[in-house]
């Protein structure tokens, strides 16, 4: 069984790599970290992989993202992919989510561990890789969320409610 944590870097790709390195741990399993990396530059900054007027630079990305996910999980195995795409309908996006759902293939990934913000809502933004990516049968998706500082008990449902 391999566990595969697609990362970018971000406090989200962070915890849900962090949780699947528990759930390594505990299970004696294999993680394996993905980084797709599209030869786009406004991708780039806008996951704050290179600022405004850096040049880009897939090599020092590349670094970057190893050296991130490394501080994190340095059990884990590194992986990065670059992407780019010829389609005039693709987007970096679509080109990422395909990367993503090919690696997990490969690798046989039994678990694909997802950072969410919109985990449970019906709106699945058009930047986001985890709609599609969860979509996929060949796994099992675990979400991981980052819960707020205070939840205001109105927002709290018990399993009651739902039923009529």
């Amino acid at each position: 069984m391999t566990l595969l944590v697609p990362f970018d870097g971000s406090k989200l790709a962070q915890n849900a790599l962090k949780k699947a390195s528990t759930f390594g741990d505990l299970l004696d399993e294999e993680v394996v970290v993905l980084t797709v990396i599209p030869d786009d530059d406004e991708y780039a900054r806008e996951r704050g992989w290179i600022t405004a007027g850096e040049p880009f630079d897939l090599e020092a990305i590349e670094a970057g993202m190893k050296t991130r996910a490394g501080e994190v999980a340095p059990e884990a195995t590194v992986r990065t992919e670059r992407v780019s795409s010829d389609e005039p309908t693709s987007t970096s996006t679509t080109d990422v989510v395909r990367e993503i759902r090919r690696v997990a293939g490969e690798v046989e990934a039994s678990v694909v561990f997802i950072g969410s913000e919109n985990a449970g809502s019906v709106i699945a933004p058009q930047s986001s890789v985890g709609s599609p990516v969860a979509n996929d049968q060949r796994y099992d998706v675990y979400v991981v969320r980052e819960p707020g500082d205070s939840v205001d008990p109105e927002d709290i449902a018990d399993i009651d409610s739902t039923i009529e």
